[in-house]
């Protein structure tokens, strides 16, 4: 019971920073952070896969299954917004190629 506690006081920390630092970040850096958070949520897809593979109960499975999916769908976000701002700087003559 303990370690729940300093689980979930832990998880409830993580959420509050996390939005303290996103909320205070300016739209200059956010392709850049965009790029950063892909490659987090790429670890996440690998540890999702890992844990994934070796549940022991159907709950850790679906946690695992509902993470995966999550973190692709961040991940595949992430690269379709970068792409998209990327292309907003490229040179008209360079866009008709």
């Amino acid at each position: 019971m303990e370690s729940l506690l300093i689980s979930a006081t832990i998880f409830i920390l993580a959420i509050f920073v996390g939005y303290e630092i996103i909320t205070k970040v300016p739209p200059t850096l956010h392709t850049p952070l965009m790029s950063g958070s892909n490659a987090i949520s790429g670890i996440v897809i690998v540890g999702a896969i890992l844990v994934a593979g070796q549940v022991s109960n159907p709950l850790s499975g679906l946690l695992a299954t509902i993470a995966l999916t999550f973190a692709t769908t961040n991940v595949i976000g992430g690269f379709m917004v970068t792409d998209r701002m990327l292309k907003m700087f490229k040179r008209t003559k360079d866009k008709e190629k």
